[in-house]
């Protein structure tokens, strides 16, 4: 009889793909790109260790939420290598973003509640521009979205 996957400690690429619902190329790319690891067997197949799971899920999650891949990179590169990375890792991992992500969670409130009105990029073709900008006034704040920006 054979051990199930999940008892297992280490993981083919194919089960990693299964449990992650990230496709092998996509897995070879963030192995390609420094974001994960795999030991090769004698036979030359990929084996990775339980814990690659959470790290295919943060990549993933942080992908979706904007941050960038060499960013994730560099978290990861925090996490110790020799073990599996422990409660007290992920925290501090998540306690490193916690600033960049209040700040898009502020700028992507703003955008959804701000953007009908002016945001003071100068282009004056909205009617309520001309009362809130009158004659690209914010121009002397500096280029771009300054009612965005500002806040």
């Amino acid at each position: 009889m054979t051990t199930p996957a999940w008892h297992q400690g280490e993981l083919s690429v194919g089960e990693v793909a299964a449990r992650s619902g990230v496709r092998v190329s996509t897995l070879h790319f963030y192995e390609r790109s420094g974001l994960i690891q795999a030991r090769r067997t004698t036979g030359n197949q990929r084996r990775y260790r339980r814990d690659v799971l959470r790290r295919v899920a943060l990549i993933r999650i942080a992908q979706r939420v904007g941050i960038p891949l060499a960013d994730v990179r560099a978290a990861l590169a925090e996490l110790p290598e020799a073990r599996t990375p422990t409660r007290r890792d992920w925290q501090h991992l998540s306690e490193r973003w916690q600033a960049e992500l209040d700040e898009r969670i502020h700028r992507l409130q703003q955008l959804r509640d701000d953007f009908t009105d002016c945001i003071g990029c100068g282009c004056l073709s909205i009617d309520r521009c001309s009362l809130a900008n009158p004659e690209d006034a914010l121009a002397t704040h500096g280029p771009g979205p300054r009612r965005l920006l500002e806040s």
